[in-house]
Formats: C-alpha cells, structure tokens, sequence
C-alpha cells in the first residue's frame, strides 16, 4: 500500500531505548565531564540578559572577572595553592561563585560560559552536574575522584543538590579536598518561580549545608522568568500515537517507545548510563505518555530529560501532557525543584520536535 508510512519503513525501523543497556567505563565518565553539545558555543556575549533584569547583567560582568582572575593560577599545585592563598579582595575575586536563580533564567549558560572563558587546557576544567559527580565518585570511589580533580584549574557543578543529605555531605568532602589541592569552584542550583525570597533561602541553604566551604563561596543572585517560555508560543500539545508513530518511522535515528515500558526499564540502567542510552540517538518518540507513578520512577525520569536536554534531542510524545506528568503530592514536594525543570526542558524539547512532523 502507499500510505505515508510504507516508504519511511524503507528506511529501517526506529530504535528502542529500551532495548539498550549500554555499558560506561570510568574513563569516559572523566572525559564526559565538560559542557554538554548544547553549550558547546556558549560564550557570555551570546547571553541576552533581560534588560528588565539587571541581576542578569551583574552576572555576566561578575563571571567574566571571575574567568579573567583565574589566568593568574599556574598549572601546578604550587601555583594553585599561591593564588588560593590571596586575600579575598585581590582581582582574582573569590574562590567560588553560587549562582542563585529560577530555572530557565540562563545559569547553565553563565556556567559553561565561565568554563569557557577559563584560561587553561580543557582537561584542566571539568563540568557536570551534581549527579554526574556523585556518580563519578561512585565509580571511580572518594580518593580516586579527589586525585583525578585536584589538578584542574576549575570545577563547575551544575544543579547543586540538597535534598540528598548524604549525597550532599558527600559532595562537601569531595569539594574541600578540591579546595585544598587550589580547585575554583563554581555552582548553580534552583529556585521555584512565585517564591518570594525563596532565593534567599537558597543560598542560605547552600552554604549552611557546605559549611566549611561556605567562606570560599560568592553567592550571585540572578533572577527572571523562564527565557524558553519568554516571547515563545505554548508547548505544543501531545500528538496521537499513530502521528508519533509515523514520525519515528520517518526520522532516521529516532527512537520509538511506549512511555511505562521505558520508565520499567530506566529502572534497570544506571543513571550515569542514561547518556549513553541515547548515543546516537536523533530524536525520541514516545507513545502512551501517562502520570509518572511514583517518586523513585520520576527522578530517574529527571535525569533521563536533563541528559535529552543537554544533548538537544527533541522529544515526540503522545498521551499526556508534559506539564501532568508529576503529580500535585511530588509538585508540592521536596523534589519539586527537579520536577520543574523536568518539565520545562521536556516541553522545551517538544517545541523543537515539532519539525519531525
């Protein structure tokens, strides 16, 4: 028959992620740690700060000194610890910057920009999230992780998580070892939008729970609605399976998958996997989208979008939408941060899937 369908076939049957169960060696969990493809060309002159925010305009200015200090640190131990051992006033600025903000205002941006703009040789920077980290510390174990990272010129930790206390504590002696050895540091975490003062309460928080560390720390205000929603149309609503059907079979590369056979399968995957899951991967087609039906399932639901988003693999779904994927109880609850986010970087990607139709 000639239906839309037959000739897209022709070209092979898309993938399943749920037929993938790849395997990571410690060695590219090291090499992994830098800015992922999306940021790949992120400079600070390529952020567009809100002109009705100026928090955002302090930022950039702040982040482009702080870049411009670390040029005096040297290679070595040596010279790292020199520079650390500056009073807080010299031009290198401070040793650590937190940046505070809602989601969506543009920190990872900021961030990768600033591991950018350091002066020193990419395997002296790494780069990844608080889970990344305490996955490498997990595969490579505290010492192995503390000798690996206590050369670089510069750490930068995206979404700084404290709703773990263990993994926190965890992160916090991994963080002062790195400190000792003249590692700058640098973070980001959220804040939830219609919370006011809740940034505040952020930093406050952060540097509470890193203690010791908390003097090594800038906290860096930057506030502002979310920029994917800011002068952009709605999220596309869920399409119908057969739509997101054809459309997998039509998109070389995609994936197709019934949305509760992947959750189960997540379950069987390392989070630290979940980027090598979609390695090649050109787009993800979901069908049977549904309420997520527990807390456990919707955080590795989390960092499943987290990597999506950095690699800027669109997402096709059918079912649900994105927006009713976390129930009011896990909404209103201590990881609704991380839900958040979730669902502003999967509707991000839902807007950028609608050219696969």
């Amino acid at each position: 028959m000639s239906s839309p369908v037959t000739s897209p076939i022709a070209h092979g049957s898309p993938q399943s992620l749920c037929e993938r169960a790849p395997h990571v060696p410690a060695d590219r969990l090291v090499a992994e740690l830098k800015p992922p493809p999306r940021f790949d060309a992120v400079r600070f002159d390529t952020y567009l700060p809100d002109p009705a925010q100026p928090s955002q305009r302090e930022a950039v200015s702040v982040l482009s000194s702080f870049a411009a200090g670390l040029g005096g640190a040297h290679a070595s131990g040596a010279g790292k610890r020199r520079w650390f051992a500056r009073k807080p006033a010299a031009p290198a600025g401070p040793r650590g910057v937190y940046l505070d903000g809602g989601y969506g205002v543009g920190k990872t941006h900021l961030l990768a920009s600033l591991w950018h703009a350091t002066p020193a040789e990419p395997a002296l920077k790494a780069f990844g999230t608080f889970v990344e980290l305490t996955n490498l510390v997990g595969a490579l174990g505290f010492q192995e992780t503390v000798r690996t990272l206590g050369g670089h010129r510069l750490l930068c930790i995206d979404e700084f998580e404290l709703d773990d206390p263990g993994d926190t504590v965890l992160v916090s002696s991994l963080l002062a070892k790195l400190v000792e050895s003249g590692v700058a540091l640098a973070a980001t975490s959220n804040t939830l939008p219609g919370k006011l003062g809740e940034g505040r309460f952020a930093a406050a928080d952060f540097l509470r729970e890193i203690q010791g560390l908390s003097a090594h720390f800038r906290p860096l205000r930057i506030d502002g609605e979310d920029y994917r929603h800011r002068g952009l149309p709605e999220a596309p609503a869920p399409y119908a399976d057969d739509v997101v059907t054809k459309a997998a079979y039509a998109t070389p590369g995609a994936s197709l998958d019934d949305f509760p056979a992947l959750l189960e399968h997540l379950a069987k995957v390392h989070p630290s996997r979940y980027g090598a899951l979609t390695d090649g991967i050109t787009a993800v087609c979901l069908t049977g989208v549904g309420p997520v039906p527990d807390q456990s399932t919707a955080l590795r639901l989390v960092v499943l979008a987290d990597r999506l988003y950095d690699r800027e693999v669109p997402v096709l779904a059918a079912g649900l939408p994105f927006d009713r994927l976390f129930g009011e109880e896990m909404l209103r609850g201590g990881y609704r941060k991380k839900y958040f986010r979730a669902i502003s970087r999967l509707t991000a990607l839902a807007r950028d899937a609608k050219s696969l139709l």
